[in-house]
């Protein structure tokens, strides 16, 4: 007999838990059972999935590295996809929208607002030379950041010269890397214009988040005015359109001249850790729960289906 699962999360970290357990309660209150893959049961649960002994009807995926084919999440989200186990987001789907480098200038092209770009191949760190007018529209300091980074590892923010591409190949190896003007957000008397928006099957979330000490806020009424709200949201679902995906954050800056830029495109396997287990680089736990629900809300509608 195989034993079916309706929610399955992978999951890596136990600072998480606020979130792990709302997403536990919300399958209770939907009449959803649910599996929790974390490291003690990862390849245990990848084998008897391969030998068709378990199967799930969704599968949350919260851990997997794109960047790492062996490592055993991508595997096992992988195999989930090809088993017809309905992942969120699908593999391929969320490592396209993951690379930078790829999908910057789709959103270049559909019009969404983001920094002056250049991408530049890792065989091309020895050789390559930035032009004169490449150095003017990058400004200087510039940022350099690895196409499929994530964590601030492999983030150069003050980039001054080409060569500094050997300071993020350092600290991450990957085939391509972004050269991009430096947004400076709007200086506001509750700290920087800079966001934090989470799309989800739909739904759309907007916080606060401080670039420069990583500290998160909900937004309180009044304010952000609600023109600019409704363009922070309508920027997520133009992202969520082009890449197709369901679940993921972008990063968006408001600048001074009011035009918002979209800094960081698509974070999936979101950072959920809250700020009953962090104060200072949590997110608030009423979001968290919200997205927990929203989650598990979009799953049950899915496996009813």
């Amino acid at each position: 007999m195989v034993r079916t699962y309706d929610v399955v999360m992978t999951h890596k970290l136990d600072a998480d838990d606020f979130f792990i357990h709302r997403v536990q309660q919300h399958c209770a209150e939907f009449g959803l059972n649910f599996f929790l893959i974390e490291p003690t049961w990862v390849q245990q649960f990848y084998e008897a999935l391969a030998k068709g002994q378990i199967w799930a009807r969704v599968l949350l995926n919260l851990h997997s590295e794109h960047h790492q084919p062996e490592d055993i999440y991508h595997r096992l989200v992988r195999l989930a996809a090809e088993r017809n186990v309905d992942v969120i987001d699908p593999p391929d789907r969320a490592r396209a929208a993951f690379n930078k480098a790829a999908v910057h200038p789709r959103l270049l092209a559909a019009g969404i607002h983001v920094p002056y770009t250049l991408i530049v191949p890792s065989t091309a760190s020895g050789t390559f030379q930035l032009t004169e007018v490449q150095r003017e529209a990058l400004g200087s300091p510039f940022v350099i950041k690895p196409s499929m980074g994530y964590g601030k590892r492999g983030l150069v923010l003050d980039a001054t010269t080409e060569k500094h591409i050997e300071r993020s190949m350092a600290t991450w190896p990957d085939d391509n890397y972004l050269f991009q003007r430096k947004i400076i957000p709007r200086n506001l008397e509750t700290g920087p214009a800079y966001f934090r928006v989470y799309y989800i099957f739909g739904t759309v979330f907007k916080s606060w988040w401080n670039c420069f000490n990583d500290h998160y806020r909900l937004i309180q009424p009044g304010e952000v005015s609600e023109s600019a709200l409704a363009e922070l949201e309508s920027v997520s679902r133009r992202i969520a359109t082009l890449t197709e995906m369901n679940f993921f954050s972008s990063e968006i800056a408001q600048i001074d001249s009011g035009e918002f830029v979209v800094i960081d495109y698509v974070n999936d396997q979101c950072h959920m850790l809250s700020q009953a287990a962090n104060p200072q680089i949590g997110v608030p736990n009423d979001l968290v729960a919200a997205i927990a629900r929203r989650l598990v809300e979009a799953a049950s509608q899915r496996i009813k289906k």
